[in-house]
């Protein structure tokens, strides 16, 4: 890129930039480091020293000035075959005076062997074509009211840079070069520049959040801007120690928006999304992403709970037979004897039987049985069988609530890398409700794996299942064993008592490292205070947040933000009368 890469904020102190604001005041009285600017006084500093090594968002500092300021950054890309004749030559004076000093029997210079070393490992890099080289420039214009309080600014700014070890120079006698250099128009008249790798270029992005630490890796995507800085904040959950998340806000309070927006990023990054989606509201998201949408139940859309993983364990087989026992009381509602238990064992050992699978591996890859296979053994066996039989069969053989259960799962179960898979539970009857939420998510469950993509699996109101105790437990398990398969869990829930109140909803809270909290209703509040430890300043922070507003908590981190959204994503993500009306926020 060339010219200014990044202008941030034209002005401090919480102001917001005027786009009819002049760019060049009327008059101008240039002195040997300021410059009167109509009714003010400006002064532009070079950054002249940097240090070893920088870290990301370094230049985040100068920005977060209580002052009225402008930073500009100069790139300019330096072709290859110069940055290469470059490096020999800087290579060959060093190598000859080291030569010269070791000739001399004198001690050796530290700097210029770590120079040295640095200098051979960046010509490795450049050759591999692993990087490349930037003339880059970096100016900070300072204004203020007065000459005073305009060289107070100054001091404050270079004693800043100083404890970065930065030095910040005065354009002595060229305040007004040094002044149309931080105009947002491209020009660098001063052309106080120094040759940087790719990665210090990349690092000088200016837009990190204090409050968010770095470096930020390539994974991470942008949950908003701070609501103190205004920078943005990325976040990289799969940096973390595990990679799930939970979203808790009262209804309206735009924790779907933000849900929606943070997977439309993870996608961006090559995410496997697949989305658990009770109230039919990611259909259009789907649509757009090039996603795909099953609708559980529904005619030719049927999910096998007898089928078994992709990455089959020795031990499976016989969690799928109780599994198959955890459908069952589920879909009745009630738990199973003892006699009802053996015979549900019983017939589901015998339809994996009749269909070659036995307890060696190697038969796993055949067509597994159905419910109905299982069903129809139950009715011929003891009066046992044939009761629980009788009572199963509204849920497998027949009716409206058998398209579920009564056939084979013809979709994958997640989706590809970077693509979008939604199940749609809309239309879910609600007798079904509990049963279809329990074998959707054992579904998702048997089809990760660890292949090397990321996967992320998101549960939108989430309280609906966390009343339901075995679809809870099963929430419970994936929260605990999903980074295992390198896969996220990704709770939404409107519901906080419903969270809280469980020792399973604690456990989703427990082993979630990435938290983010909307604002809650007043009968909450205490309860989501205690559960997260909340200062009084955050908690009244979250009974008093605007809509989009959010609180992002992960171990140190504690950062407020504001949820935004490129137009395009906006359209996606609103929900409801919002997305008819095409409201903005």
């Amino acid at each position: 890129m060339s010219g200014m890469a990044w202008l941030r904020g034209l002005w401090g102190g919480g102001e917001s930039f005027d786009a009819s604001v002049e760019l060049w005041p009327d008059a101008l009285v240039p002195e040997a480091r300021r410059v009167q600017t109509g009714d003010g006084w400006a002064a532009t500093l070079i950054l002249v020293g940097w240090p070893g090594m920088v870290s990301y968002a370094w230049a985040e500092p100068f920005i977060d000035q209580a002052t009225r300021l402008e930073v500009t950054m100069h790139l300019d890309g330096v072709p290859a075959e110069i940055a290469a004749a470059r490096l020999r030559k800087q290579r060959a004076r060093m190598e000859s005076t080291q030569r010269y000093v070791a000739a001399k029997d004198r001690l050796d210079d530290p700097q210029l062997d770590a120079a040295a070393q640095d200098a051979a490992g960046l010509a490795a890099r450049i050759a591999r074509g692993d990087t490349r080289l930037h003339a880059m420039s970096v100016y900070v214009t300072v204004h203020a009211p007065t000459p005073e309080a305009l060289d107070r600014s100054c001091a404050r700014l270079r004693a800043t840079a100083a404890a970065m070890m930065c030095d910040l120079r005065p354009a002595t006698y060229r305040p007004l070069q040094g002044l149309t250099s931080t105009v947002p128009v491209g020009i660098d008249a001063l052309g106080a520049r120094r040759t940087v790798d790719t990665d210090t270029a990349a690092a000088s992005f200016p837009f990190g959040s204090p409050d968010v630490p770095g470096p930020v890796g390539d994974r991470a995507v942008l949950y908003g801007l701070n609501a103190i800085s205004g920078a943005p904040v990325l976040w990289d959950r799969w940096g973390e120690h595990n990679y799930n998340s939970v979203i808790v806000a009262r209804s309206g309070a735009g924790k779907s928006y933000f849900a929606k927006t943070t997977l439309l990023r993870e996608l961006y990054q090559g995410t496997s999304v697949t989305v658990i989606d009770p109230e039919g509201e990611y259909r259009a998201l789907a649509g757009a992403v090039g996603g795909t949408v099953t609708t559980p139940g529904a005619a030719g859309e049927p999910i096998n709970p007898l089928a078994l993983p992709t990455q089959a364990s020795p031990e499976d087989l016989t969690r799928r037979k109780l599994f198959c026992a955890t459908v069952i009381e589920t879909a009745l509602g009630e738990a199973l004897s003892s006699t009802e238990a053996a015979a549900v064992d019983a017939a589901v050992g015998a339809a994996y039987a009749a269909c070659g699978i036995s307890d060696d591996p190697a038969t796993w890859r055949r067509k597994p049985p159905t419910m109905p296979d299982v069903s129809a053994l139950l009715a011929e066996s003891s009066e046992t069988g044939r009761s629980l039989a009788a009572r199963l069969a509204p849920f497998v053989t027949g009716g409206g609530l058998s398209s579920l259960l009564a056939g084979h799962t013809e979709h994958p179960a997640t989706a590809g890398s970077g693509s979008l898979h939604v199940f749609d539970l809309s239309s879910v009857p609600e007798e079904m409700a509990a049963v279809t939420t329990l074998v959707v998510l054992d579904a998702i469950w048997r089809s990760l794996r660890t292949d090397g993509v990321r996967r992320l699996v998101a549960v939108d109101e989430a309280w609906l299942l966390l009343r339901d105790g075995a679809g809870a437990a099963f929430l419970s398990r994936l929260a605990k064993s999903a980074r295992k398969r390198n896969a996220g869990l990704m709770v939404i829930t409107q519901d906080a008592d419903d969270l809280l109140s469980t020792s399973l909803g604690h456990t989703v809270i427990a082993n979630a490292a990435t938290q983010v909290l909307l604002r809650q209703a007043p009968q909450s509040i205490q309860a989501v205070a205690s559960a997260f430890a909340l200062t009084d300043t955050e908690a009244d922070l979250l009974a008093t947040a605007r809509r989009g507003d959010a609180l992002l908590l992960a171990g140190q981190t504690r950062v407020a933000f504001s949820t935004i959204a490129a137009p395009e994503e906006h359209r996606l993500c609103l929900t409801g009368l919002e997305a008819l009306d095409g409201e903005q926020w």
